[in-house]
């Protein structure tokens, strides 16, 4: 029975929508929106969410950890999405890596903290994450601690990862 027991407890703190939500803003005179979810949530609404952009993306990729970024633009939105998809499970798993899709008119970010960040000229973005169960809240609630403050584990798995897909979208590695 979902619910009852430790296990149940575990099922609706770490699937349950009740946590999830989001806050509006505007930065630099553009809307935003942060919205937060356990990472699995949170990377798959950034997959679900990227499905709105246009057919046409460009993209910016940072691996923390290593300090290398990679672009692209004018890709396809639906091979972008299938590297997205890939990267879901070593994304949720590891974080440390900040990726953007964007469009002259939207863009969808997850910070290496795991926060998902969305800069939009049009208000869809907010009913979108209402549809997908996040709250809306007036303000961000302080954080306990911050993830870029602890030092992050070289991730064999999440950097072979992204290499891949740095490779199969054809992205250029970006000099510092």
């Amino acid at each position: 029975m979902r619910g009852s027991g430790s296990l149940g407890l575990v099922e609706a703190a770490r699937f349950g929508p009740q946590e999830d939500w989001f806050v509006s803003s505007t930065h630099g005179g553009v809307p935003c929106l942060r919205a937060w979810a356990v990472a699995e949530r949170l990377v798959d609404l950034f997959f679900a969410l990227s499905g709105h952009l246009d057919p046409a993306v460009d993209v910016w990729l940072r691996d923390a950890r290593a300090g290398r970024t990679w672009t692209g633009e004018r890709l396809a939105l639906p091979d972008v999405r299938a590297e997205i998809g890939r990267l879901r499970l070593p994304l949720a798993s590891f974080g440390g890596v900040e990726c953007s899709v964007y469009t002259a008119e939207d863009q969808l970010t997850i910070t290496p903290d795991l926060l998902l960040v969305i800069y939009a000229r049009t208000g869809r973005w907010s009913y979108l994450l209402d549809g997908f169960g996040l709250k809306e809240r007036s303000e961000m609630p302080a954080p306990s601690w911050h993830a870029w403050s602890a030092p992050r584990a070289p991730a064999p798995p999440l950097a072979d990862a992204m290499d891949a897909a740095v490779a199969r979208l054809g992205l250029h590695a970006v000099s510092a």
